[in-house]
C-alpha cells in the first residue's frame, strides 16, 4: 500500500504496460485517473472491477493524444474535481521501426506528436497543479532506444530521447517547488508493441541481456510505483533502465 490515499494520473491504461500500471497502482492503494483514447464497455467494466477489488476509486478519462483540444478538455475535467494530484505517469505512446533512409517525414511527425509533443503539453498543465500544491511526482516512460540509438529506431529513439531531456529539465526547474521528475527506460518488454519488431532482433536483444528474457509489463509498473511513492522522495532527474541488463 505504498500509494494509499494518493491520486494518480496514468495515460495509456487500456493495454500493455499501462494496463499493468492500472492494476499495480490500484493494488498499492492509489486512486487513479485512468486515461485512454476511446471509451468502451470492456474498459469501463475492467476499471470498475479493479477498483472494487482494491477498494479504490478509478475515474476513466478519454482523450486522443493527437488532439490538443481533447487534451485541454481532459485536464479541465481533472481540475474540476479539485483533488490533489500526487503523481502523473506518462505512459501512452506509439512505436515506429524503420531504417533511417526509409523513415518518412510523416511518420517522424506522427511519432513525435504522440510520444513527445502531447506528453509535453499534458505535463505542462498537470505540473501547474503540482506546483500550486507544492508536491508531486512525474514519471515519464522513455525507452532504452532513446539512450542507445538502435538500428531501425532513429525516429522512435529520437522521440524517447526528447522525453528523457524534457524529464531532466523538468526536474531541475520544478524541484524547488517540491515536484520530482524521473523517466523509466524499458528494454524488450512483452507487449503488443513487440510484434512490430523482427523476431531475430528480439531474440538477439534477449540473448544479449544479462537475464536472457524479455521483461513483463508489471516489472515496469513496479518501478513506476516506486517513483510515484514517498520511498523515492530524494530521487529526481534520473533515467532508470528496466531492461534485464541489456547490452
Amino acid at each position: 500500500m505504498l500509494l494509499s490515499g494518493k491520486n494518480v494520473i496514468i495515460t495509456g491504461c487500456n493495454r500493455g504496460i499501462g494496463y499493468a500500471m492500472l492494476k499495480c497502482f490500484a493494488s498499492n492503494g492509489a486512486n487513479i485517473y485512468a486515461c485512454a483514447r476511446k471509451s468502451s464497455i470492456e474498459f469501463e467494466a475492467t476499471v470498475a472491477e479493479i477498483a472494487n477489488e482494491n477498494g479504490v476509486e478509478i475515474w476513466p478519462v478519454y482523450f486522443d493524444l493527437s488532439d490538443e483540444n481533447q487534451i485541454k478538455a481532459a485536464v479541465k475535467k481533472i481540475q474540476m474535481d479539485r483533488r490533489p494530484i500526487h503523481a502523473l505517469v506518462n505512459n501512452a505512446g506509439i512505436t515506429y521501426n524503420a531504417l533511417f533512409q526509409m523513415s518518412s517525414v510523416e511518420k517522424l511527425k506522427e511519432t513525435f506528436n504522440i510520444n513527445f509533443f502531447s506528453m509535453f503539453l499534458f505535463t505542462q498543465y498537470i505540473s501547474k497543479l503540482m506546483v500550486r500544491q507544492k508536491h508531486g511526482s512525474i514519471v515519464n516512460i522513455a525507452s532504452t532506444a532513446g539512450i542507445d540509438g538502435n538500428a531501425g529506431k532513429s525516429v522512435y529513439g529520437a522521440s524517447k530521447a526528447a522525453v528523457i531531456c524534457m524529464t531532466k529539465s523538468i526536474a531541475e526547474e520544478l524541484g524547488e517547488h517540491g515536484v520530482r521528475a524521473n523517466s523509466i527506460a524499458p528494454g524488450i518488454t512483452q507487449t503488443d508493441m513487440l510484434s512490430s519488431m523482427p523476431e531475430d532482433v528480439i531474440n538477439e536483444s534477449i540473448i544479449g541481456s544479462d537475464l536472457k528474457r524479455a521483461g513483463n509489463p508489471v516489472e515496469i509498473a513496479n518501478v513506476a510505483v516506486y517513483l510515484s511513492s514517498d520511498l523515492s522522495s530524494y530521487v529526481t532527474g534520473q533515467v532508470i533502465r528496466v531492461d534485464g541488463g541489456l547490452k
